[in-house]
């Protein structure tokens, strides 16, 4: 056949540097030159295709079944036609009609051309996509092939025909890139696009830096050592947070390496990025303590309700526990996942240490600071407590302003109750006494509404304090340090 042959020679070249096997490119040319011939007999053609796999040469078969009134032209002959070529022909039979390359036209050709490069391209996108789908998160080395509008595309040393960009927001503002630089990049996801897969790579997410870590820690890479929370401002600070399932070996120590050549050749490829390693641990408070690193903390308390840690340091401390701008104490509380109020100790202490510090609420100077609780923990008969809740009353301070003729309108509440509840009331409320004109002595002597909550709180012994200290305060605020360093008030993220 005439020049089928170079024909397809030439789909065989294209073939390889797309990375297709022989039966891949069988069937592209098989299905684009039945495209072909769906130009020349119609769109529901059928056919039979040879391809001699050493000459090249290709045997194209159309197959037509005979019928008495032809409905359909592309898969039907009529039987009088059909017996001009052989008089044994009956309705029913298939028809065989051999067709040559040569009577391709330009529309069939064009047809054929359109049908395989369109394959190609699918086979290409499929490729790409099962080949990255399930790598998201490992570390993928190219080269800048341009950068353009703030983007960096990279040409994929694995994968050239696969489209991969870092977006601006994915870059490290301290690096830049030309073209032709080798360049490394952790994939971060793969994108569908009207022109199939899209490689999205990043240098400014964490994973990043756990992909380098990776690379350069054999303990990391066989799952010795587990990397198990990490926290990153690009261009400026890491935490990472490391777990070994061996105890004899040393999770600090391995990221670290020899002489810190294991982790210098990590900040190195980050451009001088510090990189706090930290050992992971269950416990909050234990895990705050480390995160806050490398600043030593006095004392952690931590509300697990609210998901917050309090941490006290000392004054020296302190400006290094908040780092430049907030970012150690910002980084520490995204590393543990909780909230975390940084206090110095000469502010805790003037705050009333840890019975005002950690008051759930706290109410202004006038008057006095009340608990609310529960009337379950009232002692009380339970028909009255169900009394109570039927009539809408749950806690303390719901109650504490009813006077006695309002219980005795709440339906089912006991007479007794009614005494008890007025007396609890008396007993857990403090009234204030007018001064005496006449004289006494001191130590009798009321004291003022407006002192007495401070009055309180100098006298409370650490008992109290340690109940108090349950609730975390709602605002964490850091003074500065003797130094001068750190910020005038930090707020924990």
């Amino acid at each position: 056949m005439a020049n089928a042959g170079q024909i397809v020679a030439a789909i065989r070249d294209m073939a390889t540097t797309k990375s297709l096997s022989a039966e891949e490119m069988n069937d592209l040319i098989k299905d684009g030159i039945l495209a072909g011939l769906a130009r020349i007999f119609g769109p529901n053609v059928r056919a039979e295709i040879d391809i001699d796999d050493h000459s090249g040469e290709i045997e194209i078969i159309v197959l037509k079944r005979v019928v008495e009134e032809v409905e359909d032209s592309s898969a039907e002959i009529s039987l009088e036609k059909a017996r001009w070529d052989d008089p044994t022909f009956e309705v029913g039979d298939v028809m065989e009609i051999p067709v040559d390359f040569s009577e391709f036209g330009r529309n069939a050709v064009m047809a054929t051309k359109q049908r395989i490069v369109q394959r190609v391209r699918e086979e290409e996108r499929d490729r790409i996509r099962e080949e990255f789908a399930h790598r998201v998160g490992e570390l993928l080395s190219g080269e800048v092939q341009q950068v353009e509008r703030g983007k960096i595309v990279v040409m994929m040393n694995r994968a050239r025909d696969a489209e991969a960009i870092i977006p601006w927001k994915d870059q490290n503002p301290r690096e830049r890139f030309r073209q032709g630089d080798p360049i490394r990049a952790v994939l971060k996801k793969v994108d569908e696009t009207p022109k199939g897969p899209r490689l999205i790579l990043s240098r400014a997410d964490p994973l990043f830096v756990e992909a380098l870590f990776r690379l350069e820690v054999p303990e990391i890479f066989q799952g010795i050592v587990e990397i198990k929370e990490r926290a990153r401002e690009v261009g400026g600070r890491t935490k990472i947070a490391v777990w070994s399932r061996d105890e004899s070996i040393d999770p600090v120590g391995a990221c670290v390496g020899l002489k810190g050549s294991r982790v210098q050749a990590v900040v190195s490829e980050l451009g001088g990025e510090r990189i706090d390693i930290v050992p992971w641990h269950p416990d909050p408070e234990v895990f705050a303590r480390r995160a806050l690193a490398p600043a030593r903390v006095s004392k952690v308390i931590s509300d697990s309700e609210r998901q917050v840690i309090t941490a006290i340091v000392d004054e020296d401390q302190l400006s290094l526990a908040i780092g430049r701008n907030g970012q150690n104490v910002r980084l520490a509380s995204q590393l543990i996942g909780w909230q975390i109020d940084l206090y110095g100790s000469r502010e805790w202490l003037e705050r009333g240490a840890e019975s005002t510090l950690f008051a759930r609420a706290e109410e202004p100077d006038e008057g006095l600071e009340t608990a609310d609780f529960p009337i379950s923990e009232l002692k009380v008969a339970p028909e009255a407590l169900a009394a109570l809740e039927a009539a809408g009353y749950s806690t303390f301070l719901e109650i504490i302003d009813l006077e006695e003729s309002d219980f005795r309108e709440i339906d089912g509440l006991p007479e007794e109750a009614v005494g008890q509840l007025v007396a609890i009331i008396d007993e857990l409320t403090v009234l204030e006494e007018p001064e005496s004109e006449e004289g006494v002595d001191e130590e009798d002597a009321p004291i003022p509404a407006s002192d007495e909550e401070s009055e309180r709180e100098g006298s409370r012994s650490e008992e109290d304090s340690a109940v108090t200290a349950l609730a975390g305060s709602e605002g964490s605020s850091a003074e500065t340090g003797e130094d001068g360093e750190g910020d005038e008030e930090s707020r924990g993220d």
